[in-house]
């Protein structure tokens, strides 16, 4: 069964910086493509960042110049470098993943979801 662990979070100043982690298991896929969402209280979920199995990378508006995803393959592993963090990025980071090569930032495409862990912000 697939499963999906994130790790990383944690209460940060602003402009600081974060790295979260996305540990995967029982995932059979190959070239999967993967991404990174988050929800803040009373907003809905957004999509911050995905990497598609043949490559191509979809990052927000938002995050851009900031942010870098990547992936260990050996590892079975996401990542999120998150660097010049603003209150704004505070909320749960969801790690995600799907059983197709290419996904985007569309969440419905995504069929396996972690549970999240907690990035808080203060200015």
């Amino acid at each position: 069964q697939e499963q999906l662990v994130e790790s990383g979070g944690d209460s940060v100043q602003a402009g600081g910086s974060l790295k979260l982690s996305c540990t995967t298991s029982g995932y059979t896929y190959s070239n999967p493509c993967m991404g990174w969402f988050r929800q803040a209280p009373g907003k809905e979920r957004e999509g911050v960042v995905a990497l598609d199995g043949d490559g191509t990378t979809t990052y927000a508006d938002s995050v851009k110049g900031r942010f870098t995803i990547s992936r260990d393959n050996a590892k079975n592993t996401l990542y999120l470098q998150m660097d010049n963090l603003k209150s704004e990025d505070t909320a749960m980071y969801y790690c995600a993943a799907a059983p197709y090569v290419v996904c985007g930032l569309r969440s419905n495409r995504y069929r396996y979801w972690g549970q999240g862990t907690q990035v808080t912000v203060s200015s």
